[in-house]
């Protein structure tokens, strides 16, 4: 009797050069499924969870199910059954979050054999996405960052290191993973103590939800969503900043769930802070993007370096909107083999509107009058870009979706941050 064989799976994605593999469904998940559609016309692998808003209906995206994104055994079993089904032997493997990020740098010698994975070594990213860490490196090396106090949440149960803090001070976690693994009611992204009584309340809180490392206590930096500054730089094989692109926020998200997310950004160039982060990122070796959140501080007219984020930002679609794919430098060294070291670096500097929210609801916020004109000039140029928006999406409930996300930017704003703020 001859021997059965089982037919081949149907391949997930056909008649690509490569194909996209991103780890994670949010926003950043579709933001780089655009960004290569917009490049080469591809679609995108996406495996994630769940099926959730960012992809939903999308025709750029193709979706897989995961049981989970942060267990290091079943990524591996997962993307290594996978593979074969991917529908090319080029596969460029990315996540969307620090955490996702960390796990894939730790498990990168499971996967280099059938994915080209564009991260940092783990060491460095766990050390560089320490926030402590990060402090310690800008004072070293002369960049501006706030005044910052370490905290160790589980041992460190005395009180005299918050007794010099001035208040009000942010407080956020030291190790994202952790983090990510605790619930209590109230939790943010990051959090404000305007008061002694209030960070102890927060700490007991953190506590009795079990977290057991470390909080980063620092100076506020004076000034609204219109003085925090974002920069993305991108760091080839040879170990040299390659492309850096700079922007001012216009608008953070305010709603509980998304506190702290840049929702606008305008497009420009400052020199000075893109010469501190390449000192940084050539001096501690790092490779492919990094993403800084940095602030502008009116007190010393600095630019003063929050924290480094190991990979591309969740709004990075405003450096495609601004005329540089921020998925070429992926393919062209790790896809394509290309060397760069011959390359000039890229500085990005023509002026662009990246904008999630309505133009017209953005415009509301904007306090600042000299802001105002240059936004203002941008949109009658039509150098805005929303990245919801794309015509070569065609499914109805994908349009379905983007008309309720507006609306509900808008709701969501009306309850949480009601009133613009001046400048201060």
């Amino acid at each position: 009797m001859p021997e059965i064989v089982a037919p081949n799976p149907p391949a997930l994605i056909r008649d690509q050069e490569f194909v996209p593999v991103v780890l994670g469904g949010d926003r950043l998940g579709y933001s780089l499924a655009r960004s290569f559609h917009m490049a080469y016309g591809y679609r995108t692998l996406v495996v994630s969870r769940m099926v959730a808003g960012p992809i939903a209906h999308s025709d750029l995206i193709v979706h897989q199910p995961i049981e989970s994104l942060e267990d290091p055994q079943v990524l591996v079993r997962t993307l290594r059954e996978l593979a074969p089904r991917v529908g090319s032997a080029k596969r460029l493997l990315l996540a969307t979050t620090d955490h996702v990020v960390s796990v894939l740098a730790r498990v990168k010698d499971q996967l280099e054999d059938l994915y080209l994975i564009p991260y940092a070594d783990a060491e460095l990213i766990d050390t560089m996405t320490r926030k402590e860490n990060f402090a310690k490196f800008c004072a070293e090396l002369n960049i501006p960052h706030p005044a910052t106090v370490v905290y160790d949440v589980a041992g460190q149960q005395d009180s005299g290191a918050l007794d010099h803090l001035t208040y009000p001070v942010i407080a956020k976690p030291s190790n994202a993973e952790a983090w990510a693994g605790v619930s209590f009611e109230g939790k943010r992204k990051v959090h404000t103590a305007a008061s002694r009584t209030e960070l102890d309340d927060l700490l007991g809180r953190l506590r009795a939800a079990g977290y057991t490392d470390k909080m980063i206590l620092q100076d506020v930096i004076p000034g609204d969503d219109q003085n925090m500054r974002i920069l993305t730089c991108y760091v080839a094989r040879d170990g040299k900043v390659h492309f850096a692109s700079y922007g001012r926020v216009l608008l953070e998200e305010h709603s509980p769930d998304t506190v702290g997310f840049p929702a606008a950004i305008l497009t420009e160039r400052d020199d000075a802070a893109i010469a501190q982060a390449t000192r940084l990122l050539e001096q501690i070796g790092w490779r492919g993007y990094a993403n800084f959140d940095m602030k502008f501080d009116p007190r010393t007219g600095e630019t003063v370096f929050f924290e480094l984020n190991p990979r591309l930002g969740g709004t990075s679609f405003y450096i495609t909107a601004a005329g540089h794919n921020v998925v070429r430098w992926y393919v062209d060294e790790y896809v394509r083999g290309e060397d760069l070291s011959a390359r000039p670096p890229v500085i990005a500097e023509d002026q662009h509107v990246f904008t999630a929210v309505p133009v017209k609801w953005l415009q509301r916020y904007i306090t600042d009058p000299d802001t105002a004109a240059t936004v203002k000039r941008l949109i009658r140029e039509r150098k805005v870009t929303n990245p919801w928006f794309y015509s070569a999406e065609r499914n109805p409930r994908r349009w379905a979706w983007i008309v309720a996300n507006q609306a509900n930017y808008i709701r969501k704003y009306r309850r949480y941050y009601p009133e613009p703020k001046a400048l201060v």
